[in-house]
């Protein structure tokens, strides 16, 4: 931190409290607070919330499970206190504290603790984002609310259809700000900001700082205060890693026997693309495990039910793309598995930032094929760890869904014999089918109905004779071929090259 704003600020002087009861918190935040079993602050919000209280820019960077939720929402409401008012004109409730986070299910999670937070006090809050039909939200905002909580498009929908007035903002605040770049929201980050007052106090939080987030912080931020909690980019010392060779036809085999040497109940399960996770999903419920999946293509209703389930834990395994990387707070998920490498290595910091949330104990499990070689070490560049590549011991010796015997073609079911390639013989029949003709019987499946007795027809002796080819007579040469003399001499041509040959002319040449 800056020494001349320590010296300026005598809340930042004194030494950053360490619980919530030593906060100069109001009644009705501490009463919500101690509801909810808040007593020991993290290190992030034993040094933001002072500094927030105070009324300074923070840029702050802390790992991902860490509460930064709380170090910015207990510091805004305690500030918007002084507007409190049980008035039911929406006028006497405009927006004051503008909160902007890259997905819906994050947007989601931090409105409901906001509600949480402000629940013994007059203050309203919302929530906006897309999936959603806007009737409800429009309603919401012409009540009037002075935390507004928000995905960036929707939020610039409501902004052009008037129903959201931001000219009495005092708070903004920018989390998991790095993601919102990576998805290119910077032009909407940027119209938005140009809607609010120039004199404000801006928050930018995040697990990961880039150069684009610095970047970000010096053209909005007014003299933030920095808070690093942790090494930049680090990873929570809680979780186990494990880095696994696995081929990519392997995986789904080696997922079940992680699961199953270390006894894991539930995991988020993260792949790189939206038709893999779909597949991957459809896949694991085949293979008897509860799964959901959750990624862009789901609608906003899916999304959420599929969350809910697997709070609820309802669902096993929550198959998942980056859309659930950030900031999703389920707690006692014991473990994460990456299916796919992910393409960034900040993404991976965030993955396992899922699991040994609020200092519990994780699993976070990578499988690495071939290709992921090189994605691999940039990760270790990141986190600045060595990581070791282990092998993956399977209980038997067939690892994939093929060597285990079972594989579909076309509507028919087979089974291989294991360790013995499957190679058909004349007509297309394979060592099953033959090894049954030989005992007499045509092959069958398993499954299929008896057949009935067909009828005996009469032997008919004309198809019982081989093959014979009729005779013919020396065909005569067409005209134009007898009138052709014949080439002797063909220059270096070799004799291999046939001549081209003659076609009747449909006009006679003159």
């Amino acid at each position: 931190m800056n020494d001349d704003i320590r010296a300026e600020s005598p809340e930042l002087a004194a030494p950053a409290p360490k619980r919530y009861a030593d906060l100069t918190l109001a009644e009705p935040l501490k009463r919500a607070v101690a509801e909810m079993g808040y007593e020991t602050m993290t290190p992030i919000q034993a040094q933001a919330i002072p500094v927030v209280l105070a009324g300074q820019d923070v840029m702050g960077a802390a790992q991902t499970g860490t509460g930064k939720t709380a170090a910015f929402s207990l510091p805004l409401l305690q500030r918007l206190l002084k507007h409190e008012n049980a008035s039911t004109s929406p006028a006497r409730h405009p927006v004051r504290a503008l909160v902007l986070l890259p997905t819906r299910e994050l947007a989601d999670q931090v409105a409901q603790q906001v509600k949480m937070y402000a629940k013994y006090t007059h203050l309203r809050s919302a929530v906006v984002f897309g999936g959603m039909d806007m009737k409800p939200q429009t309603l919401e905002l012409k009540k009037g609310v002075e935390v507004l909580v928000a995905t960036p498009g929707r939020l610039l929908d409501h902004i052009e259809a008037k129903n959201a007035v931001l000219n009495q903002v005092e708070y903004v605040v920018l989390d998991e700000a790095d993601r919102m770049l990576d998805i290119g929201f910077l032009p909407d980050l940027q119209r938005i900001l140009s809607h609010l007052p120039k004199q404000r106090t801006t928050l930018l939080f995040s697990a990961t700082f880039s150069p684009e987030i610095k970047r970000l912080a010096s053209s909005y931020l007014q003299n933030p205060i920095t808070i690093e909690v942790a090494r930049s980019n680090a990873t929570a010392a809680t979780v186990e890693q494990h880095f696994y060779s696995v081929g990519e036809d392997d995986k789904r085999h080696a997922l079940r026997q992680v699961l199953k040497d270390k006894d894991l109940k539930q995991a988020f399960v993260f792949v790189n693309s939206k038709l893999g996770c779909a597949r991957l999903a459809r896949a694991l419920e085949r293979d008897g495990l509860k799964t959901a999946a959750l990624h862009g293509d789901k609608s906003q209703d899916e999304r959420l039910k599929a969350l809910d389930a697997f709070k609820k834990g309802e669902v096993d395994l929550l198959v998942c793309t980056d859309v659930a990387a950030r900031g999703l707070d389920i707690k006692d998920v014991p473990a994460v598995f990456n299916m796919d490498i992910p393409f960034n290595a900040e993404d991976y910091v965030h993955r396992i930032g899922r699991t040994g949330r609020a200092g519990a104990l994780g699993v976070a499990v990578s499988f690495v094929s071939p290709r992921d070689v090189k994605s691999v070490a940039e990760i270790e560049k990141l986190i600045k760890t060595k990581i070791e590549i282990e092998p993956v011991e399977f209980d038997e010796d067939r690892p994939d869904i093929r060597r285990q015997g079972r594989f579909n073609e076309g509507h028919r079911l087979y089974e291989r014999e294991p360790g013995r390639e499957e190679t058909r013989g004349e007509g297309g029949e394979r060592p099953r089918e033959r090894a049954e003709r030989s005992e007499g019987s045509a092959p069958r499946r398993r499954d299929a109905a008896p057949r009935p007795a067909s009828r005996a027809t009469p032997a008919d002796p004309f198809f019982d004779r081989p093959y014979e080819a009729p005779a013919t007579e020396a065909a005569e040469p067409a005209p134009w071929e007898a009138a052709a003399k014949p080439v002797t001499n063909r220059g270096n041509l070799s004799t291999n090259i046939r001549p081209k040959r003659k076609v009747a002319a449909l006009f006679k040449q003159s």
